[in-house]
């Protein structure tokens, strides 16, 4: 009976330790994460093995598993840059982007858990910062916004591209001029748009005008080709046809409508 504790208590000392060492061993990885295996005595960072994917999964106490979220993520920045006159333009932009899972184990080794910081935002700055630039505040606010947008994405991409790092989208959701600059455009828009309406509205008296000319034109032609056709012959045979169907009328009446081949005048009449 005294040999009991004795027996007892290192049973419970293992029994703790196991506990420890299967707590330290199982580890969970969550919905959109992966994770990178860090070998204390093998090496270190596991770089030509995939990230350990979601679920449980059983590991050497004495090893290490850093977490990393492998789903999109959003990088929102607000910018401060200079056009192409030297003129601050504040940007408000996003990036999308996504570690590489393949490489999540070089990403950890080279850049570590704060990429984000180190390789994200230092591109995307640079690359607005150089865009911009080629640009004035007129065509940033007015007719460029796709334009930059889409060289932006293009700059921070190629920036990235050895990164373990994928850019999906740079988005520009907003530009912001200097007041002063804001005003100055919106007015010279205004001008020019009315200048605009103006000219179309000249443009379209002139088409009227020239469509009333051309059908004034065509009448004047019709009645000198129909002048030029209507000879003595022809206008004797109208007055003839008229006068005949006038006397077939039922009204009384005597019509005297010339000479005839006899020179007698031809006299027509309805009783």
């Amino acid at each position: 009976m005294e040999k009991l504790p004795k027996i007892g208590i290192p049973l419970i000392i293992v029994v703790i330790i196991v506990i420890i060492a299967f707590a330290k061993s199982a580890v969970t990885i969550g919905s959109g994460e992966a994770g990178v295996l860090y070998r204390t005595f093998g090496g270190g960072v596991v770089t030509d093995e995939p990230p350990l994917g979601e679920g449980f999964h059983l590991v050497a106490p004495w090893n290490d598993v850093i977490k990393y979220e492998v789903r999109q993520q959003e990088l929102f920045e607000k910018m401060k840059v200079l056009s192409s006159n030297g003129l601050e333009i504040q940007i408000d932009a996003s990036a999308w982007y996504l570690p590489v899972y393949n490489d999540l184990g070089n990403l950890h080794q080279s850049l570590g858990e704060n990429y984000l910081q180190r390789v994200i935002q230092p591109a995307i700055r640079s690359a607005a910062r150089s865009v911009v630039g080629r640009y004035t505040p007129e065509q940033l606010y007015s007719s460029k916004r796709d334009a930059i947008q889409d060289e932006i994405y293009t700059e921070t991409k190629k920036i990235l591209e050895d990164q373990y790092v994928q850019l999906n989208e740079v988005l520009v959701r907003d530009v912001t001029l200097p007041p002063t600059i804001k005003e100055a455009i919106e007015r010279k828009l205004k001008q020019e748009q009315e200048s605009l309406e103006y000219e179309f509205r000249l443009v379209t008296a002139a088409k009227e005008a020239e469509k009333v000319i051309i059908e004034a034109q065509g009448k004047a032609d019709a009645n000198r080709i129909l002048s030029a056709s209507l000879t003595d012959k022809i206008l004797q045979d109208k007055g003839i046809d008229a006068t005949i169907k006038l006397s077939e009328s039922p009204n009384s009446k005597v019509i005297v409508i010339g000479s005839g081949d006899s020179g007698m005048p031809i006299i027509l009449g309805n009783q």
